[in-house]
C-alpha cells in the first residue's frame, strides 16, 4: 500500500515535537512494508534530514511554497469568522496542483495537524481541492493538540478547520479526546480513532541492544529477567531457569530469561547450557523463552553498557549465585528498577538484599564457615511454585514495576503499529 505523510515541515528540528512523532510513524510504516512518501515544504532543507528521514526507501517530496515566484507566508487563521488575505485562494490553488501530483498514485494520505492548525489553513483548503479531483483517496487526519471547540458562527474558508473532509478518519492520541474531536469536525464518533504516541525505547540504546532486540523480542514479555555472569556452575544458572519456568507455569504470563553469559574454564559451555535448558524445560520454559547472548553473536560477553540498558527493560532480577563477595550486579539491576530475588543463603547477598528490600529464596551456597545444601519439603518443585506465585503477585502489586512493564509492552512502536495503525490503514 502506498502512503503519503503530509507534514509541510519547514525544518526537522526536534524542538518541534511533531518531528519526533512523524519519525516514529515512519519507522512503523517502513517496518510494515508500506511504500512511503513524505511531503514537506519546498523550504525544508535537505541538509536537516537525519536517521529515518534520510532512509532511501522514503520518497521525499517538496510541495511548492511559491506564488508567482514569491514565497508564500503562512498566516495563522485560528479565528472562525472574518476574511483571508487577497492572494489566499491563488496560493491554495498552486499548492493544490503540487499536492495533486504528489498524491495521485497513493492510497492513503496521513495529515498531521493540517486540518487543525490555523497556519495550515491554506494547505487545508488545498487538500480539499485535491480530494475533489481524487475522490477515491483516503485520509487519516491527526490532531496533535486538544480539539478546538466548535464555534456557533463560521465563515468560509476559515470554517475549514471545522468542516469534515470526505473519506477521512480522524485521529487523536488519547481515547478521552475522541468526543471533542468528533464535535470539532461534526462527524460521528465512529469516524474517530485513538493512535497513542509511541515511546521507542531502543532509540537511545546501543547498537548491541538494538541488534539483540531484532533477534529476540525484548518488549512483549510480561516478565523479563536478565542475568549477566560467567557461564560457571557457581552462578547456578539452572536454578534461575527453573524459577522462571515455574513463574510462567504458575501465572500463565509471557516470560523470558536473558543470560548475558561469557565462557568459563569450569565447565564446557555447551554441556552447561544443556543442563540449564533442561532445568527450565522441566518447568515448561520454552526454547524461545531462554536466551544466551553467547548464542546470538556475543561469544565473549555482552557489552556492559548493553547489560545496563537491558536492565531498563527488565522487571525481574534473579541472583541464584552460589557465592558472592559483594554483588555489584545487584546494585546495577536495582538502579534500573527491577524486583530483586536473591539467594539468602549467601551472606553478602543477604546483607545487601535487606537494605534493598529484596525478596529472598534459598539455594545452595558458600558461607564463611561451611557450605550449605538446601533441602526442600515436600519438594523443590513445590518450593519453586509457591515462591513463583508470590513473586508474580509482588510484580503485579508494585505500581512502578507495572507502569514500567506496560510502557514497554503497550507503547512501543511495534505494538502501536500492529494493534492500532496497521489495522486502520489496511481497513481503509
Amino acid at each position: 500500500m502506498n502512503v503519503a505523510i503530509l507534514t509541510m515541515f519547514n525544518g526537522l528540528s526536534k524542538t518541534y515535537s511533531l518531528v519526533s512523532v512523524v519519525e516514529e510513524h515512519l519507522h512503523m510504516l517502513l517496518g510494515g512494508g508500506m511504500k512511503v512518501k513524505v511531503l514537506v515544504s519546498q523550504d525544508c532543507p535537505d541538509s536537516e534530514r537525519y536517521g529515518i528521514y534520510s532512509d532511501e526507501r522514503i520518497e521525499w517530496v517538496k510541495i511548492t511554497n511559491r506564488l508567482n515566484g514569491k514565497q508564500i507566508h503562512w498566516l495563522d487563521y485560528t479565528q472562525p469568522t472574518g476574511r483571508v488575505h487577497p492572494t489566499f485562494f491563488q496560493e491554495a490553488e498552486v499548492i493544490a496542483a503540487s499536492l495533486y501530483e504528489a498524491v495521485r498514485d497513493v492510497d492513503v494520505v496521513f495529515l498531521h495537524d493540517i486540518l487543525y492548525q490555523g497556519w495550515h489553513l491554506v494547505h487545508n483548503i488545498a487538500i480539499r481541492q485535491v480530494q475533489a479531483r481524487l475522490p477515491r483517496l483516503r485520509f487519516l487526519a491527526m490532531n496533535h493538540s486538544y480539539p478546538a471547540q466548535r464555534p456557533l458562527r463560521m465563515d468560509w474558508p476559515l470554517s475549514g478547520r471545522y468542516t469534515p473532509l470526505p473519506n477521512t478518519t480522524y485521529l487523536y492520541p488519547a481515547e478521552s479526546g475522541l468526543p471533542a474531536l468528533a464535535s470539532q469536525y461534526n462527524v460521528p464518533l465512529e469516524q474517530c480513532r485513538a493512535i497513542p504516541n509511541s515511546l521507542n525505547l531502543y532509540g537511545g540504546m546501543s547498537e548491541a541492544v538494538q541488534r539483540l532486540g531484532n533477534l529476540t523480542d525484548l518488549l512483549a514479555p510480561d516478565i523479563l529477567a536478565v542475568y549477566p555472569g560467567r557461564l560457571t556452575t557457581g552462578k547456578q544458572f539452572e536454578k534461575a531457569a527453573a524459577l522462571i519456568g515455574a513463574i510462567g507455569a504458575e501465572s500463565g504470563k509471557q516470560i523470558k530469561l536473558i543470560f548475558c553469559d561469557f565462557p568459563s574454564l569450569d565447565i564446557e559451555p555447551a554441556s552447561y547450557k544443556r543442563i540449564i535448558r533442561s532445568a527450565g524445560e522441566s518447568y515448561g520454559l520454552g526454547s524461545e523463552e531462554l536466551i544466551f547472548t553467547s548464542d546470538l553473536g556475543w561469544p565473549d560477553g555482552f557489552p556492559h553498557r548493553g547489560v545496563m540498558e537491558l536492565f531498563t527493560l527488565s522487571n525481574l532480577f534473579i541472583c541464584t549465585s552460589y557465592s558472592e563477595s559483594f554483588g555489584l550486579i545487584v546494585l546495577e539491576a536495582a538502579s534500573r528498577g527491577n524486583l530483586l530475588v536473591l539467594n539468602q543463603a549467601v551472606p553478602a547477598l543477604e546483607e545487601l538484599g535487606h537494605g534493598l528490600n529484596a525478596y529472598f529464596m534459598r539455594w545452595n551456597a558458600r558461607g564463611f564457615d561451611c557450605d550449605t545444601r538446601e533441602s526442600y519439603h515436600p519438594s523443590e518443585e513445590a518450593y519453586l511454585r509457591e515462591h513463583a506465585g508470590i513473586i508474580v503477585r509482588q510484580i503485579e502489586n508494585n505500581p512502578v514495576l507495572q507502569a514500567k512493564t506496560i510502557t514497554r509492552q503497550r507503547y512501543n512502536p511495534q505494538w502501536i503499529w500492529e494493534n492500532r495503525l496497521k489495522p486502520l490503514i489496511e481497513g481503509l
